[in-house]
């Protein structure tokens, strides 16, 4: 029975013809709320490792973290998992805001993937590039539009939040406007373009929730990625959920107004993602335990018994 909304991995199958990997990659950036330029700290949800992998910092230069990433893709096709058709991957520079570099810097860190790219022969088929929607230079998408001639480029823009005053209170320190203005100049620029959210932000509510749906539909994104709040250990919001002054959903709160959200979304984005995970020595709240696919389930459900789907309140 075919889900009432979009996933990713019959996108991926159709637009590239067979399994795809993805292989996260630490180019050893920072953000502008982290280094004084807008403000210090960072976001308030984000760990010390900008939601990323930290492997830079563990002394894994990028050309290195790459080989080790096309070597274990490589072998699930040794094992037998990818028996006619070498895998393909999407080289993801998730770490902080990859685009806040000087512009070489940024296009050193492009070279890199392109004696890899498929049409070079290698296994990539798409590079994705995680940023702040503040942080996105006319030469920095040149170089991305320039990339984009060779392979598919993901352009991940985090919004987080619709609200500005919410996006203020956790530190994020840019606008909707900001975000919506990303994304057009990313699609003017032919790059694949995805939006992210969370969803139980403080002060952002169920309302906060459905409109920050409304406002990825209207940027015109291909993809979304949506996950509810996590607490994480080295946070601040640790200290407000230790202190009491923060709380989190339960998953049963979470799939309510996971389906609010994909209902208000546009009925051909794409959900990259739908729920979050943190190793269990970072995470200190929610705990679900719950697994990924019985959150599906759970809003595929939840979506029936309303007699909706994805996209059906959009602009509600």
């Amino acid at each position: 029975m075919p889900l009432p909304f979009r996933t990713l991995k019959p996108w991926l199958k159709e637009r590239y013809g067979r399994a795809v990997y993805r292989v996260a990659l630490d180019a050893g950036s920072t953000c502008p709320n982290r280094d004084g330029t807008k403000g210090f700290g960072g976001c308030t949800y984000c760990d010390v490792e900008g939601s990323g992998t930290g492997a830079l910092k563990a002394g894994d230069g990028l050309t290195e973290q790459l080989g080790i990433g096309l070597k274990r893709v490589a072998r699930r096709r040794r094992r037998g998992l990818e028996k006619a058709v070498e895998p393909g991957v999407i080289a993801y520079l998730q770490s902080y805001t990859n685009t806040y570099v000087d512009a070489a810097r940024f296009r050193e860190v492009l070279d890199v993937f392109r004696p890899h790219l498929a049409s070079a022969g290698g296994p990539i088929v798409a590079v994705a590039v995680a940023t702040r929607p503040d942080c996105v230079p006319d030469e920095s998408l040149r170089a991305l539009e320039e990339l984009a001639a060779e392979t598919d480029v993901w352009l991940e823009l985090g919004l987080e939040s619709a609200s500005d005053a919410v996006l203020l209170d956790i530190n994020r320190l840019h606008t909707l406007t900001e975000f919506e203005d990303a994304a057009t100049r990313a699609r003017q620029a032919g790059l694949v373009t995805v939006g992210h959210a969370i969803l139980g932000l403080p002060g952002d509510g169920r309302e906060g929730a459905r409109a920050t749906a409304n406002a990825l539909r209207e940027a015109g994104l291909d993809g979304v990625k949506v996950h509810h709040l996590m607490v994480l250990k080295k946070t601040q919001m640790a200290h407000q959920w230790r202190c009491g002054t923060l709380q989190v959903q339960t998953a049963d709160e979470y799939v309510d107004w996971l389906a609010d959200f994909v209902e208000r979304i546009g009925p051909d984005q794409v959900l990259h993602r739908i729920t979050g995970d943190s190793p269990d020595d970072k995470l200190l709240a929610p705990i679900w335990n719950v697994p990924k696919n019985a959150i599906r389930e759970r809003l595929a459900a939840e979506l029936s018994a309303r007699g909706t789907e994805q996209g059906s309140l959009a602009g509600r």
